[in-house]
């Protein structure tokens, strides 16, 4: 399968994957828990301590001692984990495939002044 195909993949993925804590309240954080976690992270990418990695995860630029942050990175990227299984099931892609694929496409619509970390490379600013 192409790349764009798992980029369609990926965003159909995220209407999936906002589905899940719904779904499966019993094993998923809560919706209302997705909601301020990704306040606190949006919050922490502007101020360039959390930024966005080629693995398709969050990751911590500079060292954070808040616990409530680093919870958000946690439920954030748990998220991120469900959705590319999802999408490798249904696109018979590997997980590592559709995380990798998805990172691209957000990499790339990162606003300037934020931070990312491709694969094979440290921490830049865009």
């Amino acid at each position: 399968m192409g790349t764009r195909n798992i980029l369609a993949a990926f965003a159909a993925g995220l209407a999936l994957g906002a589905a899940l804590p719904a779904a499966t309240a019993l094993a998923q954080p809560a919706s209302a828990d997705i909601a301020a976690a990704k306040t606190v992270v949006d919050a922490a990418k502007a101020k360039g301590i959390v930024g966005e990695q080629g693995d398709g995860l969050l990751g911590f630029v500079s060292a954070s001692s808040d616990a409530q942050l680093k919870a958000a990175v946690a439920t954030i990227n748990a998220g991120r984990g469900d959705a590319y299984r999802a999408i490798a099931a249904k696109t018979g892609v590997s997980e590592i495939n559709a995380a990798q694929a998805a990172a691209q496409q957000v990499i790339a619509r990162l606003p300037p002044g934020y931070y990312y970390r491709p694969l094979d490379g440290g921490w830049t600013r865009k």
